[in-house]
């Protein structure tokens, strides 16, 4: 077993001392420092009557169904869309001004944090631009909403806390399964003890991903600015099968299928148990299907909390999920199981016929991230709780590419990582495109 020593007396103990020592770790091998083009902290101007000015950072799939989801609040206008491949513009913004005026088009989203009327910016970026760009917002004063995960690696994280705290931003988090009325009764549920006692939580997702194929290098396509697409990702040429869509499957961008599916299903056993830091993370698994892909295509993780477990599984290459469901979180206890899933829930093995119908949960996750920004309050999808949830995928990830098993000690106050995932812990930085700190 090797040995992954993080202090935590309590939850902000356990935040504040592994940013500080991860900190330590991470510049060594990323060379971390300010760029000279983040942007004042001060605060945005408030826009007349309440209603607040958003902007849309990448607006290709789930950028353009959140500007839709804004665009219809009363209290909101969706006033720039901002994209590195100017042929998403068009789709985007039809659907933004089926519920508003036009919005302004921008290629580089520091245009956006350097307007001063942008008080909101909704970030749907890959995975690997989501730290550079919530502490750059941060900065501007802007709130921030950011897509799940919080962020491409733990060091980053950690460091969007401190930012969020440092410039008192109000950051909501794309968990929107937390927003859904069904999944907070089955928490409460599993909560309530009438399961009896819950030793073990499954989360899981089995799909039948199409082949990415092999496909050579070529030229970037004509209105896309590429080389900011890369941001702080190594140089390499354009190929379709690493842009659109495709990124996730690769480390340098992605998260694989954890930080895909597996953040929202493993943030609901993390809630549903009530347990924060695992003791002891292993995995198995890898690419035993796709030849065209880095991240696993097949892959199982244990999580030890202890008194409870969390295993995940993923599947890509396959529809048979586990309970009948595809995609869903399981909870068994001694006296029952529940099992839930975006469609809802049910309780199976006992006398009663508890159950519920799934809910939509994007608009009212997004509603309560507004409200949270008028009454600048924590909203559901908080940073730290949020963390904790990612930082089971980024464990389960670098437990897979380590090749180790990590175990955390709770009593130590020290922080530290075997050798072979110091390298998992940060990511290095590109050119110009240097993580801020504090």
């Amino acid at each position: 077993m090797k040995r992954f020593i993080a202090g935590r007396g309590n939850r902000r103990d356990f935040l504040e001392t592994s940013a500080r020592n991860a900190a330590g770790v991470a510049a060594g091998v990323s060379g971390i420092a300010r760029p000279p083009q983040v942007a004042s902290a001060s605060t945005s101007t408030p826009s007349a009557n309440n209603v607040l000015n958003l902007a849309i950072i990448g607006v290709r799939s789930r950028g353009k169904k959140l500007g839709e989801v804004f665009a219809q609040f009363s209290d909101c206008h969706v006033s720039t869309i901002c994209d590195v491949d100017g042929s998403m513009f068009p789709a985007a913004s039809t659907l933004i001004e089926s519920h508003q005026t036009k919005p302004a088009w921008v290629r580089d989203f520091r245009r956006v944090l350097d307007d001063k009327n942008v008080e909101v910016v909704v970030i749907a970026a890959p995975d690997h631009w989501h730290g550079i760009m919530t502490i750059m917002a941060c900065q501007a004063g802007k709130d921030v909403y950011i897509e799940k995960p919080l962020a491409h690696n733990i060091f980053e994280e950690q460091q969007i806390i401190a930012a969020a705290e440092r410039y008192n931003r109000v950051i909501q988090v794309g968990l929107q399964q937390r927003s859904g009325s069904h999944f907070q009764s089955a928490i409460d549920f599993v909560r309530s003890g009438q399961l009896g006692t819950v030793r073990l939580a499954k989360a899981w997702t089995a799909h039948r991903r199409k082949a990415i194929g092999s496909t050579k290098d070529s030229r970037t396509p004509q209105g896309v600015n590429y080389d900011m697409w890369l941001g702080p990702a190594p140089k390499r040429s354009f190929n379709v099968n690493r842009f659109h869509h495709s990124w996730r499957w690769f480390w340098d961008y992605g998260t694989g299928e954890l930080g895909n599916w597996g953040i929202h299903m493993l943030d609901i056993a993390r809630l549903g148990l009530n347990v924060e830091v695992p003791t002891r993370v292993s995995s198995t698994g890898g690419n035993l299907h796709f030849t065209d892909q880095e991240t696993p295509d097949t892959q199982m993780v244990g999580f030890d909390f202890g008194a409870a477990s969390i295993v995940w599984e993923h599947r890509q290459w396959s529809n048979r999920g586990i309970e009948g469901r595809s995609a869903a979180t399981a909870f068994y206890g001694d006296n029952g199981t529940l099992i839930v899933d975006r469609s809802g829930w049910k309780v199976y093995e006992t006398d009663t016929d508890a159950a519920e119908i799934g809910t939509d949960s994007t608009t009212q996750h997004c509603r309560n991230f507004v409200d949270a920004i008028h009454t600048r309050t924590q909203p559901v999808g908080d940073v730290e709780s949020a963390h904790l949830s990612g930082m089971l995928c980024h464990l389960g990830n670098i437990a897979t590419r380590s090749g180790t098993d990590l175990s955390v000690d709770a009593e130590q106050i020290q922080f530290g990582l075997p050798t072979e995932a110091t390298a998992f812990w940060g990511r290095e930085y590109r050119d110009r495109w240097l993580l801020p700190l504090r």
